[in-house]
């Protein structure tokens, strides 16, 4: 009788972790909204803010530019609606300043499940901040939307899509035009540590020579501007690494060394990236005390 329930012991065991096995997160789950240039379809929980600080240095044909940005994601009562901002600065061989400040509006319009990728539609405004005269901004309103997908593939990999575009209305009495594309996998080595690969493509319209065109004394011919068309594209092998804290408090740190592809690119560059995400509110704790 021993040998017997012996065995039905370990029979039973083994089942257990089975089903264990069969209904865990997948290790991909553990690091979620935290990629460098592609855009992650997941919104904010409720009650959880996120500080996202990233810090790119391009170089080409020997000169540095570092652009770091700064965003403040915050939910909208529910993970349905989200509202950012993205505040970036530039630091160019020749001169430095704040670019055009984007205020954004993000809809989770679909939940990942089995089948179903996660879809979260963004509406940016984007503000004139930037000094246009130092080639940091359109001095117009602009509007930009982008529709990112997302969808965990197996326990470890993760793929993200990314297509969308801008509008800068009456720029020199021209509308200026741009289109965005990206994709990426993700790979969770472990549930805290990622290896990445992203790449994304940038067709970009401006007025050339927009400074010489019309300085701030300027009564020049508008119709004499001209449309400067750029294509960028770069390749972005990386890899992030996850902290969680006590107080559902999680660190992300992360790296990467994007490559130009195109020759409007930059030739190489270096990537940083840290997220600070914590809740903002006290969850109640179920007793009737606050």
């Amino acid at each position: 009788m021993n040998l017997v329930t012996r065995r039905l012991s370990l029979v039973t065991l083994l089942h257990s972790s089975l089903i264990s096995l069969s209904t865990a997160e997948p290790l991909a789950k553990g690091i979620q909204d935290n990629s460098f240039f592609v855009e992650e379809a997941y919104n904010q929980e409720p009650g959880v803010v996120q500080h996202i600080l990233n810090v790119p240095v391009f170089f080409a044909d020997g000169a540095k530019e570092i652009t770091p940005t700064f965003t403040q994601e915050w939910p909208v009562f529910s993970q349905t609606h989200q509202f950012s901002y993205t505040v970036p600065y530039t630091f160019a061989e020749s001169d430095n300043g704040l670019e055009d400040i984007r205020l954004n509006y993000r809809l989770q319009a679909l939940m990942e499940d089995e089948r179903t990728p996660a879809f979260a539609p963004r509406f940016s405004l984007v503000t004139p901040t930037g000094d246009f005269s130092k080639g940091f901004g359109h001095d117009r309103l602009g509007y930009e939307i982008n529709l990112p997908f997302s969808k965990i593939v197996s326990d470890r990999w993760t793929v993200h899509f990314n297509a969308g575009g801008s509008v800068f209305p009456d720029v020199n009495d021209r509308n200026l035009l741009n289109y965005n594309l990206g994709g990426s996998v993700i790979y969770a080595v472990s549930r805290d540590f990622n290896l990445m690969l992203e790449a994304v493509a940038f067709w970009e319209e401006d007025v050339a020579d927009f400074a010489e065109i019309l300085p701030a004394s300027a009564t020049t011919n508008k119709a004499s501007a001209t449309i400067d068309r750029t294509v960028t594209a770069l390749l972005s092998p990386g890899a992030r690494y996850a902290f969680n804290l006590p107080n559902n408090l999680q660190i992300v740190v992360g790296a990467a060394a994007p490559i130009g592809l195109t020759s409007d690119s930059p030739d190489w560059g270096l990537f940083f990236y840290l997220s600070i995400e914590h809740p903002f509110v006290r969850p109640h704790s179920g007793n009737g005390k606050d």
